[in-house]
């Protein structure tokens, strides 16, 4: 189509409110907005369907800045298209509780699909996205009734494609046929250090066609005509997922364009000036002409709510003659379970053993049945990590409607395709590794976080009791890691009660993600888990074994198959009249947040004899121990061998237990004080 004077106006327009924007906040990425305003002006003009009068409408098109670095001109396109940010929201540009933070952030303004800064992953959670409305398309597109169907676009840079997440996302969408995944890549050959050729030579071209994507060029980023007939030949395209390299100029019309100094400093008022010049921009600061909102009203506006009025339609028209279906699609929309979806999952009995993995294969089994938005796969491990669900299909390009995912050896992509398929919505999701690569998958964990998404991760194969992989595969420093990072919930069960109480809290949030640490060795069924795990690892840590006294002479706080360490060397204590509890402590972040009455219950301020027993790194545990107690575990690497030989070898054995907390007995003496009195015996 042609576009007219108001077009390039409004592409100005952008421009220009992105570098005030930057200006004002004496701090920004000029250079992206500048030089990437024409691309994403024809994109949100002429082909996105979204409704800033409703900006979560489920069927709408994704957008995902990858380069969140420009987040200016994001803001200034949805301030533009008429969403809830005004002119005052993008003077306040990067400001401490504005709704215009340096990059995009879920949640904090409407019209931001995915929270981006960290290069590459945006383009991997658009993976995700285009996964999640494939597999949904299939299970509730009937005939003409087509409640998803959209598509997901991109925007990224040089950087982004630097980054190793880029290959393993690519790669997976092209074996996928994602051909609703269409990328917009500003290719301007410039980073923050200076020309691209320094470091990246890749022909971009070649990469991503021998990924099985369709690739297209425009030579010229300010050819508007050029740029949209691209987007229209993409979305035409039925069997591959498209990139669309775009040449622009970096920082655009600046002094410095062309440069790695426009990339990530403000223009300053002598560069502001030059570019209004070069823009032919006479209009005050923070000043657009009407015209330029009635273009943006007039197309984004205008053709998002005529879609998600006919979608409508189409959804009502579902409810009538297919029902059950609508009825799952609401409730996976609305983040419900199904009535009673707790009923399926066992109790399990003293006398029985499995290794968590393998409950956790048995539960999810079960929620299979019971919750059919629920999905899920493995990073070319679901074998080993038990994530396979028995009576499901593989999720393939031919058929979208299969629930089991092979990730293939990518636990970056995978990790950051989960959380796209959680923002995308109508799904829950989880995928699983081996601990010890958590790893790799540990940037992607992170920005689940942030953006508060209940992704489920199945990490197995949890400790040294691997064997003969050795160090390599023997994670020590992993689960303390885990645990240190914020709004994520760690859980290490125990034993099979436990871990169907760890698959319930994890469907059960709604504001945070889920690790589950499963064994590879199997864990005998402990004595009272079947009363006591309900409650126990929802809270995070219990007694299970409580003292035969009043207050215990010593507690012993254990994770996972340290659990069944812990109550042997109990036993052998109390022969000895050391009258000790035995502490459970599957999640740390659940214990820390429960009231300081019930954490006293648990754990009695008065007793400092306390040892904790994980094999794992130390680090952390003084928090649970004290400065007098005693943390057991594993502060080098593993070794190569089997299990039965290097877990005692490492000090888990009872003898050892039993012996430090002789050590300990003997310097920490009795309790000098009266608590009934609450004063010093004198």
């Amino acid at each position: 189509m042609k576009f007219d004077a108001i077009d390039q106006l409004s592409v100005n327009a952008v421009r220009m409110l992105s570098c005030e924007s930057i200006e004002r906040a004496h701090s920004g990425h000029p250079g992206l907005p500048l030089g990437a305003a024409p691309m994403a002006y024809v994109l949100w003009r002429n082909h996105l369907h979204i409704n800033p009068k409703d900006p979560q409408w489920f069927n709408r098109d994704r957008f995902v800045l990858s380069s969140g670095h420009g987040s200016a001109m994001l803001y200034s396109l949805l301030h533009l298209a008429g969403f809830q940010l005004s002119i005052d929201d993008l003077k306040q540009f990067r400001q401490f509780h504005s709704h215009t933070p340096g990059h995009p952030e879920l949640g904090v303004v409407s019209g931001v699909d995915a929270t981006t800064g960290p290069l590459g992953q945006g383009l991997g959670m658009a993976v995700g996205m285009a996964m999640a409305e494939a597999h949904l398309g299939s299970r509730y597109n009937r005939g003409p009734t087509k409640v998803v169907n959209h598509h997901t676009f991109v925007l990224c840079g040089d950087g982004d494609l630097m980054e190793g997440i880029s290959h393993e996302a690519a790669s997976l969408a092209g074996h996928l046929k994602l051909n609703k995944l269409i990328v917009l890549y500003d290719s301007n050959a410039v980073s923050l250090d200076g020309p691209t050729h320094l470091s990246f030579t890749d022909d971009v071209c070649g990469r991503f066609e021998s990924y099985g994507w369709h690739y297209e060029r425009v030579e010229d980023g300010n050819d508007l005509e050029a740029i949209d007939a691209a987007i229209i030949e993409a979305k035409t395209q039925t069997a591959e997922p498209t990139i669309i390299e775009i040449k622009t100029v970096i920082g655009f019309g600046a002094p410095n364009q062309g440069t790695n100094k426009v990339h990530g400093a403000p223009l300053g008022a002598t560069g502001i000036v030059e570019l209004r010049k070069r823009l032919n921009w006479n209009f005050p600061e923070f000043t657009v002409p009407q015209g330029i909102y009635d273009r943006f009203q007039g197309t984004v506006a205008q053709r998002g709510t005529f879609a998600e009025e006919q979608w409508l339609h189409r959804v009502e028209a579902l409810a009538i003659r297919q029902p059950t279906l609508a009825q799952q699609l609401k409730q996976s929309l609305d983040h419900q379970l199904p009535e009673n979806w707790q009923d399926v999952l066992p109790k399990y009995q003293v006398g029985t053993s499995a290794a968590s993995r393998d409950t956790s294969h048995s539960a999810i089994q079960a929620l299979a049945h019971k919750i059919p938005f629920l999905w899920g796969g493995s990073a070319d491990l679901a074998s080993s990590n038990k994530t396979n669900m028995d009576d499901e299909d593989l999720f393939t390009a031919v058929n979208r409607s299969g629930r089991n995912i092979a990730f293939g050896v990518r636990e970056f992509a995978e990790g950051a395709a989960l959380n796209g398929i959680m923002l995308h919505g109508g799904s829950r999701i989880f995928g699983g590794t081996f601990l010890v690569f958590s790893d790799y998958m540990r940037a992607a964990i992170r920005l689940a976080a942030l953006q508060k998404l209940p992704v489920i991760y199945i990490f197995t194969h949890d400790s040294i009791a691997v064997g003969e992989d050795g160090p390599t595969h023997e994670p020590i420093e992993h689960l303390m890691s885990l645990r240190a990072m914020s709004n994520v919930s760690v859980i290490r069960p125990a034993d099979a009660n436990e871990t169907v109480e760890a698959w319930k809290a994890a469907l059960q949030s709604t504001d945070h993600p889920t690790v589950l640490i499963l064994s590879r060795q199997k864990l005998a069924v402990l004595k009272n888990t079947v009363q006591l795990a309900q409650d126990g690892v929802h809270r995070g840590g219990y007694v299970l074994s409580p003292q035969n006294g009043t207050v215990p002479h010593g507690i012993l706080i254990a994770t996972g198959s340290e659990v069944q360490l812990a109550m042997n060397a109990q036993q052998v204590l109390s022969h000895e009249g050391y009258d000790v509890s035995v502490v459970s402590m599957p999640s740390f972040d659940r214990f820390n947040r429960q009231s300081r009455t019930y954490r006293e219950s648990v754990l009695p301020v008065r007793v400092r004899r306390r040892i904790s027993i994980e094999m794992g790194t130390t680090l952390g545990w003084e928090r649970f121990v004290g400065l007098d107690g005693v943390s057991l575990g594993i502060d080098t690497f593993g070794a190569s061998g089997a299990a039965g030989d290097l877990i005692p070898a490492y000090g888990f054995k009872v003898e050892h237990v039993v012996a430090s907390y002789r050590k300990l007995a003997k310097e920490i003496p009795p309790d000098d004080f009266d608590w009934g009195r609450n004063k010093k015996i004198i």
